[in-house]
């Protein structure tokens, strides 16, 4: 099973958009800096939008902008908005109920899935979406000058 590159997607959409702000983003243009297909830009730019990042703008001269500024952005909002709960896949059928492993894996397994999760978030709430621009620049800067 692969896993989500929903959040990884948004970031680098999420990034463009405030290294470009004030300038509305097509998904055409979004989708080729994230090297994606458009479809893929807009479902998550719905999701974006849904959680109040961004703002869309249709017609000529339209397209994706950041509905606030980046230094109020943080990458849990941008997990969160994309991101369905839950670092740990929990089985899809029920296990075996007459075998210990079976009755207790799931809830014990939620459980540190849950406290996992929590420490993410905690650790993505520290990071807004200035500070990820700014270090993206600041790594792109030093990839230059040693080339």
């Amino acid at each position: 099973m692969a896993a989500s590159t929903r959040f990884a997607v948004a970031a680098h959409l999420m990034t463009l958009l405030a290294v470009r702000r004030g300038v509305p983003q097509t998904s055409e243009a979004l989708a080729r800096s994230a090297a994606t297909n458009p479809a893929v830009v807009r479902r998550l730019l719905g999701a974006l939008s849904k959680a109040g990042l961004v703002t869309t703008h249709l017609g000529k001269g339209g397209g994706a902008e950041l509905a606030r500024g980046p230094k109020k952005i943080t990458l849990a909002d941008i997990y969160r908005a994309v991101e369905t709960p839950g670092l740990i896949p929990l089985a899809r059928t029920a296990p075996a109920v007459d075998c210990a492993a079976g009755r207790q894996i799931q809830p014990v397994l939620k459980e540190i899935g849950e406290q996992a999760e929590a420490a993410f978030l905690a650790a993505l709430e520290t990071k807004t979406l200035k500070q990820l621009a700014k270090e993206i620049a600041a790594a792109d800067v030093a990839a230059k000058s040693a080339a």
